[in-house]
C-alpha cells in the first residue's frame, strides 16, 4: 500500500472484530512505531503490547468503557484484540541533554520549552496507527484520566509515564455514529499559513 492510501484509510476506529492479531504482525507494527524521531535521539519511548483478553477487559473497566457503552456505543476497548500502551521516560531526555555534546555553553542542560517526551509519544502514536493501517488493520486511540490502576495492573515502572493506548484490530461496523462523522476536515487555508501568520 502506498503512503497516500495509508493516509486515506487512517481513521479512529471504535469497534473491532474479536479476531486475534498474529504476534508477528504486532511485532512489525511496534518495530515501525519505535522508529519515531526523538529529541536528541533520546529514545524515551516505551511500549507495552497487551493481547490477553482478561487484561484488555480490565483496562476497559479502568477506562470507564461502561459509560461509553451506556451511551449506545460499542465496547471497543475490550473488543480490540490488541492494545499498545505508549509510555515515555522523561529521564532519558534529561540524561541525553546532560551529555557533553548537548550541554549549553554554561555547562547546563537546556530549558525545555515544551516536554518533548510528550511530543515524541504523540509522534509514536501516529506511527503505530499508520503501521496498523499498512498491515490492513485499523486503529484507535484513547487516553486515561487516572493511570494509577493501569500502571499497577501492567507493572509499569515508576519512571515511565503512560500517555495513551492505541487499539489495533480488524474493523467492525459501528452501531452508532459518533459526533465527528460527517463533520469533514477544516479547509486547508484555515490550518496552513505560508511564510507568516
Amino acid at each position: 500500500m502506498d503512503f497516500a492510501d495509508v493516509l486515506r484509510r487512517r481513521r479512529a476506529v471504535r469497534n473491532y472484530l474479536e479476531e486475534p492479531i498474529p504476534r508477528e504482525t504486532l511485532e512489525r507494527i511496534v518495530a515501525r512505531g519505535r522508529r519515531v524521531p526523538s529529541g536528541g535521539f533520546s529514545q524515551g519511548l516505551r511500549l507495552i503490547v497487551v493481547t490477553d483478553a482478561a487484561t484488555r477487559g480490565r483496562i476497559a473497566e479502568l477506562s470507564d468503557e461502561h459509560e461509553y457503552v451506556a451511551m449506545g456505543f460499542d465496547p471497543w476497548i475490550s473488543r480490540a484484540p490488541a492494545h499498545i500502551v505508549i509510555g515515555t521516560r522523561e529521564d532519558d531526555y534529561h540524561d541525553r541533554y546532560r551529555q557533553p555534546d548537548k550541554l549549553q555553553e554554561d555547562g547546563t542542560e537546556i530549558h525545555w520549552p515544551v516536554p518533548y517526551w510528550h511530543v515524541d509519544a504523540g509522534a509514536a502514536m501516529m506511527l503505530l496507527m499508520l503501521a496498523a493501517v499498512d498491515e490492513g488493520l485499523a486503529a484507535g486511540v484513547f487516553g486515561v484520566l487516572d493511570w494509577g490502576p493501569i500502571w499497577e495492573l501492567l507493572g509499569i515502572p515508576d519512571d515511565v509515564l503512560p500517555v495513551a493506548v492505541v487499539t489495533v484490530g480488524k474493523p467492525a461496523p459501528e452501531s452508532r455514529e459518533r459526533g465527528s462523522k460527517g463533520r469533514g476536515w477544516r479547509p486547508i487555508d484555515e490550518i496552513v499559513r505560508w511564510e507568516r501568520w
